[in-house]
């Protein structure tokens, strides 16, 4: 009997060092914790003791409603003792914040991050006015944890049907009250930047399997910065915003996939759909996503994220808003890169103004009238000269000529062009036509905040010989004239025509000559050995 014991505990020991080696033993298991759900109580209150414990720094309003009447709160972090003047806007909401609940909880982090004591946040809130919307659509959030507001419409990325994209604006605003008021926090501000977070949540189960809609602890998915593969052309144009978030990120512990660039993929052309399965994010048909609203309206840089981890999401914003503390690496102030607006081969139409609030308005104009410009330049192009034609009224786009002379000719029909001035420049060089786009303009009025050129000379210290508007000699000004430095590799022209000149003007002719103080010869030739050979009589 005492050997059975003997066996029988010898056994039950083996089984249990057994189990105890099997690796899946020790899975973690945090789903079997709940996440807090936020109610709209605590939501409120939350705001309200901010705004009190902050004053000065932290305020928030009432934007709009859904339909059941919970409030679309709007908040602005600022230092309110420096001037807005000088201010980058930073906009950043949950647009998708009702069941992909990490995004809107990420913004709650994130303003505990820009109310703290730390020299990022103390920067950030004196350079700039960071607008959060956490919960665009309360129904969504507090209700129901589905897409969509109570008329069945995602806020996000509603279908063509209720947008008036012609005129820009809602086509039925009555059914989307909380979309109508998160426009119209876009159109006051006209914001630099807009980031809308996304992430985990709800939204992958179904109705029948939502439950008592409790969100369980450990719930992740694969981290994208300033992308969606829903929608990858919602993302920054330049990918140097990209890697700052990502490296933010990556500082922080978390790493981010690159969409494309991580599936080695080209991108979706409509040319090549016969290999669509071969190229990267085939666009949805049917669909005008809501952060191209800012985009198309007022040049607002714009950028979706996919957020599992808060931390990581907060790291990765962080990592975008410290770009708007900084100067921008080829420009002369402090900010995001959002003022050029239109280009053509390397020359660009920019934003004019001292402080942040003159290029904002700058910015917006020139944006929105851009499309109804004419431009061109010599043709082709060579070293020690360089020039940009743009017209903006009918009267400056009709007299647009691809024939330099008869172009010529036409600028003597306005008193404020020194077309001598253009016709010397223009015969020293071996150009041989402009290459504008002449074409009839029934409307356009002269531009009434001012207007910035940009040329690229690429050398690192030309000598600038002459900067000329018109046939007329630009000073060196930030303010009426031209600047120049070098940076990114290019000596940087700056023109600067502030409003009460562009008022008066239909288009321009900008010209710039300079010396690049280096030779640098082009073409081939054989090697001497093939030249002999080629020219010898004897050759075989």
């Amino acid at each position: 009997m005492k050997s059975l014991t003997s066996i029988s505990l010898l056994v039950s020991a083996v089984f249990c060092l057994l189990r105890a080696a099997d690796p899946l033993d020790r899975l973690p298991q945090p789903w079997q914790e709940p996440v807090h759900r936020i109610s709209f109580a605590e939501y409120e209150a939350t705001l309200k003791y901010w705004a009190a414990k902050h004053p000065g720094v932290f305020e928030f309003e009432k934007r709009g409603e859904s339909h059941d009447g919970q409030p679309v709160y709007l908040v602005k972090i600022t230092d309110a003792s420096v001037a807005d003047e000088d201010k980058q806007v930073a906009l950043v909401s949950a647009l998708h914040g009702g069941p992909e609940r990490s995004g809107t909880t990420t913004i709650l982090h994130l303003i505990e991050r820009l109310l703290d004591d730390s020299d990022f946040s103390k920067e950030t809130r004196k350079k700039q006015i960071v607008l959060l919307v956490p919960i665009a659509n309360p129904y969504a959030f507090f209700t129901t944890d589905r897409f969509t507001n109570k008329e069945k419409i995602d806020l996000y990325d509603p279908q063509l049907s209720y947008w008036d994209l012609p005129k820009l604006k809602l086509a039925v605003p009555e059914r989307t009250p909380e979309l109508a008021a998160f426009l119209g926090i876009v159109d006051q501000y006209r914001p630099e930047v807009h980031l809308d977070l996304h992430g985990t949540g709800l939204q992958a189960f179904p109705d029948d399997k939502l439950g008592n809609r409790t969100m369980r602890q450990g719930q992740t998915m694969f981290e994208i910065s300033a992308c969606s593969y829903s929608n990858c052309g919602v993302r920054p144009w330049d990918p140097r915003v990209t890697e700052a978030m990502v490296k933010a990120g990556v500082e922080a512990g978390f790493g981010s996939d690159r969409a494309e660039a991580d599936a080695q993929r080209c991108f979706y052309n409509p040319d090549h759909d016969v290999f669509r399965s071969r190229l990267w994010n085939a666009p949805r048909p049917q669909r005008f996503r809501t952060m191209f609203y800012g985009y198309m309206k007022h040049h607002t840089m714009i950028s979706t994220t996919e957020i599992g981890w808060e931390q990581s999401g907060v790291a990765r914003v962080c990592g975008v808003l410290d770009l708007g503390n900084q100067q921008w690496p080829d420009e002369r102030f402090t900010g995001y890169p959002v003022t050029r607006v239109r280009a053509r081969a390397g020359r660009f139409v920019t934003a004019y103004g001292r402080t942040a609030s003159e290029r904002r308005e700058s910015r917006c104009e020139l944006w929105n009238r851009q499309p109804g410009f004419a431009d061109g330049m010599m043709y082709p192009e060579y070293e020690g000269r360089t020039t940009y034609v743009c017209a903006v009224t009918p009267k400056g786009i009709a007299a647009l000529d691809n024939d330099p002379a008869k172009f010529i000719a036409n600028l003597r029909t306005f008193p404020d062009v020194n077309a001598d001035r253009i016709e010397r420049f223009v015969k020293l060089g071996p150009e041989y036509e402009f290459t504008s786009d002449p074409r009839e303009v029934k409307s356009g009025k002269p531009i009434q905040h001012g207007i910035g050129f940009r040329f690229r000379v690429p050398y690192r210290s030309p000598e600038i010989l002459e900067v000329a508007v018109n046939g007329h000699a630009l000073p060196v000004s930030a303010t009426d004239g031209y600047e120049a430095w070098f940076a990114d590799g290019y000596t940087q022209v700056q023109i600067n025509l502030p409003p009460e000149q562009t008022r008066q003007m239909d288009l321009f002719v900008v010209t710039c000559a300079y010396d690049g103080k280096e030779k640098r010869p082009i073409g081939w030739k054989p090697p001497v050995e093939v030249t002999r050979q080629l020219s010898s009589p004897n050759k075989p």
